[in-house]
């Protein structure tokens, strides 16, 4: 009773750090650099249709999934959403 269910150390967490891991990291790879992939997508297959498990880029098709949530809270008013103006535009 009262043991943790996690596998994270003191040990481990400071071994993450020493190296710069980012704790709080809701998209680590940076917007733009999604979007140049999204257009390479295009250019390749001709639409912006990502699927959402692109075994060629698993990581794209996720990002387009949560551009498409972004801009549905963008649409209802959502402040907090991550999506812009500019990045509509785009």
């Amino acid at each position: 009773k009262g043991a943790s269910l996690s596998s994270m150390t003191a040990d481990r967490i400071q071994l993450l750090n020493k190296v710069g891991f980012e704790w709080e990291c809701r998209n680590c790879q940076p917007w733009d650099r999604s979007y140049d992939e999204l257009v390479s997508f295009v250019k390749e297959f001709g639409h912006a249709r990502v699927p959402q498990e692109f075994p060629l880029n698993p990581s794209l098709g996720i990002w387009v999934r949560t551009q498409r949530l972004n801009y549905k809270n963008y649409l209802k008013g959502d402040t907090s959403a991550k999506m812009t103006a500019d990045r509509i535009q785009l």
